[in-house]
């Protein structure tokens, strides 16, 4: 999987702990995005700050696991309209 932060925004403060729960390949933004499955992390703040991109639906699906169980959630889950994400994840 890769990832990339968003230029300009400010990361979570939990960020740490998604770097180091899921295997990570740092990327460039557009290299991400050109992923087959996107998944967004939003911030305090409400903005996405980082992309986490899958190749392969069980890698999606591992990062998704995992990123649920540090104790995020998927406001995406359910809906039809999603921007061109896959997940968004953020903190209730």
């Amino acid at each position: 999987m890769k990832t990339a932060l968003i230029d300009g925004v400010t990361p979570a403060k939990f960020d740490k702990h998604i770097i180091g729960n899921l295997l990570l390949n740092v990327a460039h933004e557009d290299e991400v995005r050109l992923e087959k499955l996107l998944i967004g992390v939003r911030n305090e703040e409400g903005e996405i700050f980082r992309l986490i991109g899958a190749t392969k639906p069980n890698s999606y699906m591992n990062a998704v696991e995992e990123l649920e169980d540090l104790g995020l959630v998927d406001e995406l889950k359910g809906m039809d309209n999603t921007d061109g994400y896959d997940a968004i994840f953020s903190e209730e």
